[in-house]
């Protein structure tokens, strides 16, 4: 991973680079595993943890290590001009917004309804933000892969929920998990435009992560903290900050610099399969067939985009 900028004593535009759709699929996609398991550490956390607290508490540790562990993520705001500096604060804002909306939305709306309009509404989101931020228009294969992920990703998520009957949705939870879908689709399109302008993967991420920790620091203190002493407390934020959150957006930075961000969103759709596998193998989960299906969907829109076109000729 490039991880150094130019010389201190001079400040050179670098041209863009550029990018290669399917080129960081696989660094993606092992994101979206890595991240796939929090559900299923999350769920071994002691019962007097919040949600929003263990949330808080992965982003906070995960972003200064993010932040402390690459030096160009300390020198980025200096060395950036004032748009892209505007670009980094508004990233670590939309990195914050993530936990803020998200887990308050599991908490109203149940874990299925709020993973699928969060990470169904993701790549929509980028889509639309990055035409309008005239980063290109998505072409139809994507759009063709990612209704069918989405379509996949809602069946397999709901479909525990669609075979009982289901419940009443909440409006607030909601809106709550469409804008945590919003915040994700934001600072992914922003962290992509920023690598793709040159700067180091590694330091846009560690320079976003590290102010959304400072941002949400807060909400951590604000509620309960001494499960935090326990052993299980303990190791619960510990795999948050270290595997979900540093290694794997290390390798969505490193992704996001060989990909899209339309790309990237719609591929980590991945995480939502790799937690149902895990429930099932893990913590005894049982999915009934309609699922299964859905999974098989949500993998055949995830390879229209993971494999290479066939040329024509």
């Amino acid at each position: 991973m490039p991880n150094r900028l130019s010389s201190p004593a001079r400040s050179v535009p670098t041209a863009p680079r550029p990018v290669r759709p399917r080129g960081g699929a696989v660094p993606i996609l092992i994101a979206a595993v890595l991240w796939g398991t929090t559900g299923t550490v999350s769920s071994l956390a002691p019962g007097g943890a919040p949600a929003a607290g263990i949330g808080a508490a992965g982003l906070v540790l995960g972003g200064l290590l993010l932040f402390l562990t690459d030096r160009t993520a300390w020198a980025l705001p200096r060395r950036c001009g004032a748009r892209e500096r505007w670009l980094l604060a508004a990233g670590a804002v939309a990195v914050a917004g993530y936990p803020v909306t998200f887990y308050p939305a599991v908490h109203r709306t149940g874990v299925a309804v709020a993973t699928v309009i969060a990470l169904g509404s993701a790549p929509v989101f980028t889509g639309l933000l990055g035409w309008l931020a005239r980063q290109g228009r998505p072409g139809g294969r994507w759009a063709g892969a990612t209704a069918l992920a989405v379509l996949g990703c809602a069946v397999l998520v709901l479909g525990p929920e669609l075979s009982g009957g289901g419940a009443a949705v909440d409006p607030l939870g909601v809106l709550l998990a469409a804008l945590s879908g919003l915040s994700y689709a934001g600072y992914s399109l922003i962290g992509g435009r920023l690598i793709a302008a040159g700067r180091p993967s590694g330091g846009v991420m560690g320079a976003m992560f590290g102010g959304a920790a400072l941002l949400v620091l807060p909400v951590l203190l604000l509620g309960p903290v001494g499960w935090l002493l326990s052993v299980r407390g303990a190791g619960v934020v510990l795999h948050l900050a270290v595997v979900t959150t540093y290694l794997a957006y290390r390798m969505f930075g490193y992704g996001l610099r060989h990909t899209s961000a339309q790309t990237a969103t719609t591929l980590t759709l991945a995480e939502p399969a790799v937690a149902a596998v895990l429930g099932v193998l893990a913590l005894g989960e049982r999915l009934p067939a309609v699922s299964w299906c859905g999974l098989a969907v949500l993998a055949g829109g995830l390879a229209c985009l993971a494999l290479p076109a066939r040329r024509r000729g």
